[in-house]
Order: C-alpha cells, then structure tokens, then sequence
C-alpha cells in the first residue's frame, strides 16, 4: 500500500465514461481513487452507493472520483447502469494499476483489496486507508486539501 506523501503512480485506462488519464487531473482536481474488490457485491455496493449518494458534494469540493478493479468494461456498465453511478469505473484487467498503487490481494488470489487514495493536485498520496471509510472521511480529507 502507498503511504501518505508518496507521488501517484499516473496511468491511462478505459473506463464505463471513455479513456481516463490520470495526468489530465494532476494540477486541476483532487483525485479519489476506490480500489474495490469486485461488481455488484454487497460491501461494493453499498460502498459505492455510499459515494454515488454524495457525489455532488465531492464534485463541489473540486475531486473527481474513480472506481477501479479488475472487472471487465461489459461487467462496470451493467453495475454502474444497475446503480447510476456518476463516477468512472475503470477495468484493471491485467492489474497494472492495482499492482502500481500496492494494491494487495486477498482470500489468495480470489479478490483485490478494499482500499481508498485520494490524490492532492500536485500528484501526492494525502490520503490512503484500507477498508471502507465513511463518505464524510473522505469529504473531509478533499475539503481540506488545498
């Protein structure tokens, strides 16, 4: 897992909303990263209802939010379509992402961990917990963040 203070590893990687790089962001919007183990399963979900129901409070404190597992794109449409979730859901298919973000795997090699980054504008880690952390947690970190 990366630490606090450590740059953000950038990558470019399709999406359910088109091609994200994450270098389009840096110097303009915080970044929250959601590492989540797996589509349409109970903790996701509620996990990212969780960020679907404030999401516009998270827009208005300037951070783009991204949902990121190894999923294929056919199974993050039907999820995001099922829920109307806002927020991009990119396929790390050949967990390049997941692997540059220590991200670790869990029950062996069954699922990815639960971990949450938020990135500063500047590229820096300001945030990282593992697990599933309160949407007024993480909105507190973006809002006061610089």
């Amino acid at each position: 897992m990366l630490t606090v203070g450590t740059k953000a590893p950038l990558f470019a990687a399709e999406s359910t909303k088109g091609r994200i790089d994450l270098q389009t962001f840096i110097g303009k919007k915080k970044i929250v990263l959601i590492f989540y183990p797996g589509d349409d399963t109970p903790v996701c979900t509620k996990q990212l209802c969780a960020i679907r129901d404030r999401y516009s409070d998270l827009e208005a404190a300037d951070a783009v939010v991204i949902g990121i597992n190894p999923a294929d794109l056919t199974s993050h449409r039907a999820f995001s379509g099922k829920f109307g979730y806002d927020f991009p859901l990119i396929a790390d298919g050949d967990h390049a992402i997941r692997k540059a973000y220590g991200v670790g795997k869990v029950l062996g090699f069954l699922f990815q961990q639960r971990i949450v980054y938020i990135i500063d504008k500047h590229g820096m880690i300001a945030y990282a917990r593992k697990g599933n952390p309160a949407v007024t947690e993480l909105l507190q970190v973006v809002n006061n963040i610089p």
